[in-house]
């Protein structure tokens, strides 16, 4: 099926972008895989090519398309290299937008040019050991003072977390009230005292990208890191998912997109039986299966980046969005790597790594489970009384 939402453009972008991915992955991947994450020089070079501020005002640095089409064409540039972008799309996608939204002339001033420039990459901290989907039952406090906070707490499985030079901080500053109204956005710098962070963690998948624990032990924040208003975090949060989910839609169906792509050249060289394994009427099935579930999510992806470019798309749409690409995902890549065989099973082939990789995103952003709990509610589903 045609789609609707490129002009040449976009594809001469995704040229240049492809290319910085090939080039990058060449020369950095060892590393990477053995560091646990992007080196804080990648977000420097990406922001050098103008990959990183897409969306911002050009007063910032940024090229302000004023449309979310270029990202997804960046997310099919990198996928297409098996790079993931996990660490870039957190910086860019949910960091920026947060700060261009809420943030004071002064703040956007002072951070987002080296965010677009990549000299500060940005992550945000809401997860908690004991709090993942459910952000109400965030536990870190933030205690006022008269010239601002007394940060305290834990955060886990932090994006870009051992990188970052801002962390967006989802913090507790009113304990007394209902659960949602007392959390606030607190922007903490590196160099913070009391402010440390891990080691990236390992983790099955997602090899490249930056995931630790951070902590925050009496870290004294000014009153001038409070992002948009006090207690309102909740609001704030919720307002910015369907970016969030749409970019977690888009990286799930780009990979798709890759992991297909890779199959078809195995099946056509690889021989069997005395043929080709791609001449297998087994083999010729299940890639139809894949190319059609594949060619629908990107449909419906597309619509959805409209919508979103639009203003229109809800958060229940997003979790639509999500839930359907990511379990697209998750049986695609199990397709493709079964057809690969053994090999598929072994690290030198991409489709080993994105098979890993996948596993993620019905986890991240929202589970499928909770997908679902905002999609049945939207039926008028919900728990009986």
């Amino acid at each position: 099926m045609r789609r609707r939402i490129f002009d040449q453009e976009h594809e001469d972008f995704r040229r240049t972008a492809r290319e910085f991915f090939r080039r990058e992955r060449a020369r950095n991947a060892e590393q990477w895989s053995s560091e646990g994450r992007m080196d804080h020089a990648f977000f420097e070079r990406a922001g050098d090519l103008g990959l990183l501020g897409l969306r911002a005002p050009e007063e910032f640095g940024g090229s302000d398309t004023g449309t979310y089409t270029y990202n997804v064409v960046l997310s099919e540039a990198a996928a297409a290299e098996n790079v993931s972008l996990v660490g870039l799309r957190v910086h860019a996608e949910v960091v920026m937008p947060y700060l261009l939204k809420y943030g004071t002339p002064e703040q956007k001033k002072r951070w987002l040019p080296g965010m677009v420039a990549g000299t500060k990459v940005g992550a945000i901290a809401m997860s908690e050991a004991d709090t993942g989907s459910d952000l109400a039952g965030i536990s870190a406090r933030a205690t006022r003072t008269p010239d601002g906070y007394v940060l305290n707490g834990a955060k886990t499985f932090i994006t870009n977390g051992s990188n970052a030079d801002l962390v967006v901080v989802v913090a507790r500053t009113d304990t007394a009230g209902e659960r949602r109204s007392g959390l606030s956005l607190l922007v903490v710098e590196s160099g913070m005292e009391g402010f440390t962070r891990g080691k990236p963690v390992p983790k099955l998948g997602l090899k490249y990208s930056d995931t630790a624990e951070l902590s925050f032990d009496d870290v004294r924040v000014p009153a001038e890191n409070l992002l948009g208003e006090e207690g309102r975090a909740f609001e704030y949060l919720t307002s910015n998912l369907p970016q969030e989910r749409m970019s977690i839609a888009v990286g799930a169906v780009a990979m798709t997109r890759a992991a297909l792509s890779r199959t078809i050249d195995y099946a056509r060289e690889r021989q069997l039986f005395g043929t080709s394994l791609a001449s297998l009427q087994n083999t010729r099935f299940v890639l139809a299966e894949v190319a059609a579930e594949l060619e629908v999510a990107e449909q419906v992806v597309d619509n959805a980046v409209v919508e979103l470019d639009e203003g229109v798309l809800t958060p229940e749409d997003a979790a639509k969005v999500k839930l359907f690409t990511t379990e697209v995902q998750a049986r695609a890549v199990d397709k493709c790597l079964q057809v690969h065989g053994g090999y598929g099973y072994m690290s030198e082939y991409d489709i080993s790594s994105m098979y890993a990789d996948a596993r993620v995103t019905r986890i991240y952003g929202g589970t499928s489970e909770v997908m679902k709990v905002i999609i049945s509610r939207s039926l008028g589903l919900g728990a009986s009384r």
